[in-house]
């Protein structure tokens, strides 16, 4: 028998065994969570508790189950995040995994040009072969992998530990760069480390919160809600330049122009040492570099920030004087600020400002990044690109023998520094530095800045591979080979939510054909690639969450003292960290209450530069800001999900929309709804007209979630976090016969 039949037969002996009966508690015996165990009685009509797979506030929804299979679900009312509550995409979760374009097999191009079913040896054949070859030709850094914040924390280990320690890529990167990069970076350098601060119940304990480029009401409405649980009668203020639904419910609204946001901060934190408002005992005893801080803001005056905010001297006094009054004022940011050209000073001028009034560590303060994806969180923790797994240092010899004698490798395998940010990879790619790629579970020729760029550089690649749960997204028709994975509730892991949430995704749902997840995906690739043996202790999910425990020992997301999945399933998830010995631990509970920060001298620092200006701003040619974001509570990024929803599909207008101010509207003689055209220097596309006061005069609005938006944005990143500034670009508008 030749090596490719014994290992075609192994293979399918294997997915079998994989992809077998569902394996969650509530199928099983009590107390079997064991590793990969078969059960061997079901119970078909159940419920249970699972973490919502959509946004980053990681609400608990209860699926029920009928003949084995999830039909149903519920918000399950005692989850600590959601409290019984559940946004409309919670509510249709369910949906994407019926849809009538799912990934049943794999696919490969043919000669044709044309996609066609194939089967798994031959799918992992062609993929072996063609990345080997690549390898060979141009070197190992020629192949590179782009994944996600989309898949559960022991599937993002694996990918990251299959390709940098088995396959021998440097590069690569998750798309968790497009939305919270910038906050990642920032914490690292005030804090030490990657540790938004909060739990989700300072929103219901603050008496001062400040949104900043942050529209909760539609993105995050759950998280909205418990603002509204909020019994101290808050201001509620709101940052952004144009009136999201969360500033029509705000208290105060300060419409600073675009990308002003960190003169804005600096000038309001001058007026706050002038009021007198710093807490010096706190700025001594947990911070550095506070003195030239003090320095640096001086300039910015009432009368400067006036200038370059738009924001009146009397409206910034207000505001002064509304923090100074504040007896646990918290800030919350999210897109506005991180997809931005300096957003990393961004977000830090707000952490500065917390620092030096003492609002850290108390219930219902802090600077609190709000996260983007599902398990966005996981991702910057454990899929090796941001770092080394558990947050350790690629660079750092000692966490490169730690991480080698937990997974039980040879040290030379972990490379010694970071590979390439997304950008940077797309760069390489156009500069022929890579040729080959695999795309795991995002949409990167619709959701990337450019996207007529994206779609062009990708044609440089000799292979490209593309592992989704759809073989129709607009990145999987580019593909040469397509693998069918699995969704959320076909497999299961953990997600970590935006308040540092570990939190269970379980198989309640048989994935279509011959569709396996993505864990056992990356079981089949290093079985073909020739690296099996290297990951022979990777048996399962929870075998992986085992090693990860003891990756992050000693880190300050030391998950230790979590015994395993059934535990995680009895607390309704638990908030990092918690080491081994913790006997007892509250359910919501935040960092940095001793003062303890994570720089060697244990302080935090005060971070700070003159701002720059953007790259591209209207001028006389293209006269509008284009400001993108959430369009609505129905939506999630690309739509990729989302659109299998009728339900979701009535709640957002079908045809793409762009928001102009009203009395502009009516001087250009534009209707409601009539077809417009928005050019920018990237392309021209069509929109329906909605005049509105939500905007301001010389801005223009578009969701992100259609397709035609990034034909316009402009691709230009933070310089320390590589994040992409898709929130403002140049942009003119046009009645549709202009331009017929």
């Amino acid at each position: 028998m030749s090596e490719s039949t014994t290992l075609k037969s192994k293979i399918s002996n294997l997915i079998r065994q994989w992809e077998g009966p569902l394996t969650r508690e509530l199928l099983l015996e009590p107390g079997s969570f064991g590793l990969g165990k078969v059960p061997e009685k079901q119970k078909p009509d159940a419920t249970t508790t699972v973490v919502c797979g959509f946004c980053s506030t990681g609400c608990g929804l209860n699926l029920h189950l009928k003949d084995g299979q999830a039909v149903n679900l519920t918000p399950d009312t005692g989850y600590h995040v959601n409290l019984g509550m559940a946004c409309p995409k919670g509510w249709e979760a369910l949906a994407p995994l019926r849809a009538n374009d799912r990934a049943t097999k794999p696919y490969v191009k043919n000669s044709s040009g044309k996609l066609v079913p194939t089967n798994w040896h031959d799918a992992m054949t062609k993929m072996v072969t063609n990345f080997k070859s690549i390898q060979e030709k141009h070197g190992d850094e020629s192949v590179a992998f782009l994944g996600t914040g989309q898949i559960v924390t022991e599937e993002l280990a694996f990918l990251g530990a299959l390709t940098k320690f088995g396959m021998n890529m440097l590069h690569g990167d998750g798309n968790t760069r497009q939305c919270m990069a910038t906050a990642v970076v920032s914490y690292k350098q005030s804090f030490g480390f990657d540790a938004p601060p909060y739990t989700y119940k300072d929103f219901e304990e603050s008496d001062t919160m400040i949104f900043v480029g942050a529209n909760p009401c539609i993105a995050h409405p759950i998280m909205w809600e418990r603002v509204h649980l909020n019994k101290n009668n808050p201001e509620i203020i709101v940052v952004d330049p144009r009136k999201t639904e969360t500033a029509v419910a705000a208290t105060q609204h300060y419409p600073i122009k675009p990308k002003s946001d960190l003169a804005f901060f600096y000038g309001i934190a001058n007026q706050l040492v002038e009021k007198g408002c710093v807490n010096k005992d706190y700025v001594d005893k947990y911070t550095t570099g506070f003195e030239g801080y003090l320095e640096h803001i001086r300039t910015f005056t009432p009368e400067v920030v006036e200038q370059e905010s738009g924001i009146t001297i009397e409206e910034q006094a207000k505001l002064v004087d509304t923090i100074a009054k504040g007896k646990k004022v918290s800030f919350w940011w999210t897109m506005g600020v991180n997809q931005s050209h300096e957003g990393v000073r961004v977000a830090q001028s707000m952490i500065n400002i917390a620092l030096m009034t003492g609002n850290f560590g108390r219930p219902g303060t802090g600077a609190n990044s709000i996260t983007g994806q599902c398990n966005a969180m996981g991702s910057r923790l454990f899929s090796n690109t941001t770092n080394l797994l558990g947050g350790h240092d690629f660079a750092n010899p000692e966490d490169r023998e730690k991480i080698a004698n937990i997974l039980e490798i040879d040290v030379k395998h972990i490379p010694d520094k970071l590979g390439w940010a997304y950008d940077q990879i797309v760069e390489g790619i156009s500069q022929g530095k890579i040729k080959g790629l695999w795309v795991i579970a995002t949409n990167s020729a619709h959701s990337w800045i450019n996207q007529k760029g994206f779609k062009d550089v990708i044609k440089n690649l000799d292979y490209l591979v593309v592992q989704d749960m759809y073989h129709t997204t607009e990145t999987a028709v580019l593909a040469d080979l397509i693998l069918p994975a699995a969704a959320w509730a076909e497999k299961d892991g953990i997600f970590v939510n935006s308040e540092r949430r570990l939190g269970l995704v379980k198989k309640v749902s048989k994935a279509p054909g011959e569709a396996l997840s993505d864990f056992n995906i990356f079981r089949l690739v290093a079985e073909y690639w020739g690296c099996g043996e290297m990951f022979s202790k990777w048996t399962s999910p929870e075998a992986v969450f085992q090693m990860l425990k003891e990756c992050s020992k000693g880190q300050p997301c030391d998950i230790t003292g979590i015994k395993d999945y059934q535990m995680l399933d009895d607390r309704g998830g638990i908030q990092w960290p918690l080491p081994a010995g913790t006997e007892k631990f509250d359910d919501e509970r935040r960092m940095f209450e001793d003062g303890k920060f994570f720089h060697a001298d244990g302080k935090a620092k005060f971070l700070y530069e003159d701002p720059r200006k953007p790259l591209e701003s209207p001028c006389r040619e293209y006269d509008h800001w284009l400001l993108t974001g959430r369009g609505t509570s129905s939506q999630w990024h690309t739509q990729t999900r989302t659109k299998k929803s009728a339900v979701l599909r009535k709640l957002y207008p079908q045809d793409p929309y762009v928001e102009i101010n009203a009395s502009e509207a009516r001087k250009m003689q534009i209707e409601a709804s009539e077809w417009v055209w928005v050019i920018s220097r990237r392309g021209k596309i069509k929109a329906r007209a909605c005049p509105c006061y939500h905007v301001r005069p010389g801005q223009l609005f578009m969701a992100m979630h259609y397709e035609e938006t990034n034909v316009l944005t402009f691709p230009s990143f933070d310089k320390y976090s590589r994040q992409p500034s898709y929130k403002a670009c140049a942009v003119k508008i046009k009645k549709e016969e202009y331009w017929e």
